[in-house]
């Protein structure tokens, strides 16, 4: 007998968890050389088939189970369309509340995320849940957006194509819950960062306004949020510097800087190199002055030196000063 039986009568040690994992390990088997190739034994072969039956019914009921809390969002709960249910346990917003939990954790699975908008769901997100009058209902539906639209662009399409930009952004700028807030700045990132469609609805709403309005925001996880996806875009698409040195960004970057110093300064100085880094009128509107920048950068390293846990602003500020103020006169000067 061969080596390879993995303990004779033993199942293979490592089980894939998922039909995803039966999938690969069917490909390795099928990628094998022919030298390492045996015979399946019974035993492995009714595992085999166990396991796969067993994967494509957890997929059947993880289905199921959207429909089951999609049943729940769809009943009109008191005073959320203005008429009352005539079963008020279905409209019960905690219920509504761990049937949203719940979809988001399903749709981690990138299947399940499509199964879910072709269940109609992200039509109830956009329509009812995104602007319903209960916060934790918002937030959730923010974050259940977010979490379908990462990474699949046919889900993407399908929330930009429902109107969920404009109301996330809206909920951005104007929610009363800082933790709706937060959660409709996560679904915005997921719709603008890879996907081109998103960026231009994102753009002609006037998001990098909002975004730095959130970036005002006395809510630090906002703040940090909404500097490293400024940071991001800026990174990914250096065509928009000029759109941004036209509204004034340089300027309110430099004034959040001057702020009380906290740990988010890392990620608006990130912000700052990103915006001047191979664009000289970026580096120009920095020497401005009026700004003191140069001065303040020189105070800031001082105070971060032997500091490690702000090693990586302290990098960002003597990158922008070797940008913005050691560079010869002429490239400074460069179409002024």
């Amino acid at each position: 007998m061969a080596e390879g039986g993995a303990g004779g009568n033993q199942p293979p040690r490592e089980h894939p968890q998922n039909l995803q994992g039966l999938l690969q390990m069917a490909i390795t088997a099928g990628n094998a050389e022919p030298s390492h190739l045996e015979p399946m034994s019974d035993e492995r072969r009714q595992w085999l088939q166990e396991a796969m039956a067993q994967a494509f019914r957890g997929q059947l009921e993880e289905v199921e189970q959207m429909k089951e809390c999609l049943r729940v969002l769809e009943a009109v709960s008191p005073g959320g369309e203005g008429r009352e249910t005539s079963e008020p346990a279905e409209g019960d917003p905690s219920r509504q509340a761990s049937a949203l939990e719940l979809l988001a954790e399903l749709c981690e699975n990138l299947d399940n995320a499509a199964d879910f908008c072709k269940l109609d769901g992200m039509r109830l997100l956009a329509h009812r849940y995104l602007e319903h009058p209960v916060p934790e209902l918002r937030w959730r539906a923010a974050h259940l957006v977010g979490t379908c639209a990462q990474n699949v662009p046919k889900v993407q399409e399908q929330a930009l194509a429902l109107g969920c930009m404009r109301k996330l952004l809206r909920l951005l700028d104007h929610d009363g819950a800082d933790v709706v807030r937060v959660k409709a700045l996560f679904a915005i990132s997921c719709l603008v960062r890879a996907q081109e469609g998103g960026l231009q609805q994102f753009l002609r709403l006037d998001g990098f306004s909002v975004l730095m309005r959130a970036m005002q925001s006395p809510v630090e996880k906002l703040k940090v949020k909404s500097a490293f996806l400024l940071q991001n875009l800026l990174l990914d698409h250096p065509e928009h510097k000029e759109t941004l040195c036209s509204m004034g960004m340089v300027q309110q970057l430099v004034a959040l800087i001057r702020s009380e110093h906290s740990p988010f300064h890392e990620h608006v100085l990130g912000a700052l190199c990103s915006l001047v880094t191979d664009f000289p009128q970026g580096v120009r509107e920095c020497r401005e002055p009026q700004l003191a920048l140069e001065e303040l950068l020189r105070e800031r390293c001082q105070l971060l030196q032997q500091q490690e846990e702000f090693q990586e602003e302290l990098e960002f500020c003597e990158q922008l000063q070797r940008v913005c103020f050691q560079t010869p006169p002429e490239e400074s000067s460069m179409d002024r």
